[in-house]
């Protein structure tokens, strides 16, 4: 692979074809660079590139980060990661979105714990979409009552929903996945309409983003396409 700024320029434009060829306005779908396990140096080479939106799993390690990098304006910090309940208030601290919310009480803490010196926290809701025991995410019938009680909430503002569908289905399965998160965003939608801004899509990484697009994915988390593959520590 090229370096990151050459990295960066293919992924954005293969964004945008597939945005045109699904018959969607420009600039309708973001892309997220999943930084996880890159160095703050990496991630330096990415905002010089022209990115801002980065996504982290790992608390510490992100902290580390944010801290190496608070000489640059305008980073934008998405959590994706599983949350654990003692690690929320760092969370609603030091980030600005949060993919990853599966259950009510991370929400409440999140919320009971955000400053209100700071913008509302914007949460998307993680769906386990194909109901896989080992991922995260709530049930999709799980939704609406959920999103009554998150919509309650201050200091969150409820963006949408994100899936991390099951990446051994054959195509056609894997964009019937896309197809059913969007669909219940369009219900919750109609059914919760004062619930939150209800506008984003999490779905799609850099083997399927085509696919998610076409469903309607607003943000794409890309990370090998945008960094290459990892190299091993020796």
């Amino acid at each position: 692979m090229g370096s990151i700024a050459d990295n960066l320029g293919g992924v954005t434009r293969l964004i945008q074809k597939a945005t045109l060829q699904a018959g969607r306005k420009p600039g309708s779908v973001n892309l997220l660079a999943v930084s996880k396990t890159r160095s703050a140096e990496e991630l330096r080479e990415a905002v010089a590139a022209g990115q801002r939106a980065f996504g982290e799993n790992y608390l510490q390690e992100a902290l580390d980060k944010i801290e190496a990098l608070t000489d640059l304006a305008d980073i934008d910090w998405h959590f994706i990661g599983p949350i654990q309940s003692n690690k929320t208030r760092q969370i609603a601290s030091a980030f600005s979105w949060v993919h990853s919310v599966d259950r009510l009480k991370v929400a409440r803490r999140l919320s009971e714990q955000r400053e209100t010196d700071l913008p509302p926290l914007n949460i998307c809701l993680q769906v386990n979409i194909n109901n896989e025991q080992s991922k995260s995410g709530c049930k999709p019938e799980e939704l609406p009552e959920l999103v009554s009680e998150i919509s309650k909430l201050p200091g969150l503002s409820l963006r949408g929903l994100m899936a991390i569908p099951d990446p051994d289905q054959a195509e056609p399965a894997l964009r019937a996945s896309f197809h059913r998160l969007a669909n219940a965003l369009n219900e919750l939608k109609q059914t919760c309409p004062t619930a939150g801004p209800l506008d984003t899509l999490s779905m799609g990484m850099s083997g399927d983003l085509e696919l998610a697009i076409a469903e309607g994915a607003t943000w794409v988390r890309i990370g090998t396409s945008v960094f290459g593959k990892r190299v091993p520590k020796s």
